[in-house]
């Protein structure tokens, strides 16, 4: 069984290694080279309890995480968060993207965030259906915004809102 909960610093190692899995394979980020463990110390620290992460316990392994992160310095925009979720390859497809979603929704609930956000890339269709299946309205795209793997990415914006 698996189990929602915060994150540990005990946790950050593989928090790491599959946030470093979507990198080297995937366009779900957009970051090119693999972090250090002094990167995810530093962005853990960087959360806390108005920006939550969320792991998704298998009682052996982390399986996936989630967080809320700011979504920008500028404080009018302090009752809006970003939503992220990455699940490990090998368990993808067993509800866990959809648990980890569900519970970062209800953290920025019960934090009073009136907007929540998602960045998605054009070609990650199971993210674009997940948020969609949660409320995310389509706001955006930003055309040809990055490039990855030797292509030009498409980033679309999603919304929710909580009120």
């Amino acid at each position: 069984m698996t189990t929602i909960r915060p994150a540990h610093v005990d946790d950050l190692d593989q928090i790491l290694e599959i946030y470093n899995e979507a990198i080297c394979n995937s366009t779900a980020t957009f970051d090119i080279e693999p972090k250090t463990s002094a990167w995810i110390e530093s962005w853990f620290d960087s959360h806390g309890p108005r920006h939550p992460i969320l792991v998704a316990d298998t009682g052996e392994a982390v399986a996936g995480w989630a967080s809320l992160t700011r979504w920008s310095q500028k404080s009018a925009y302090d009752i809006s968060a970003e939503t992220t979720f990455y699940v490990k390859e090998g368990c993808r497809g067993r509800g866990i993207g959809r648990a980890l979603k569900g519970a970062i929704i209800d953290e920025g609930r019960r934090l009073g965030y009136h907007s929540l956000i998602a960045r998605v890339t054009s070609e990650s269709a199971e993210s674009l259906h997940l948020n969609r299946s949660f409320g995310f309205k389509h706001v955006g795209v930003l055309k040809e915004i990055g490039r990855k793997f030797d292509r030009l990415l498409d980033v679309h914006i999603l919304q929710l809102i909580l009120d």
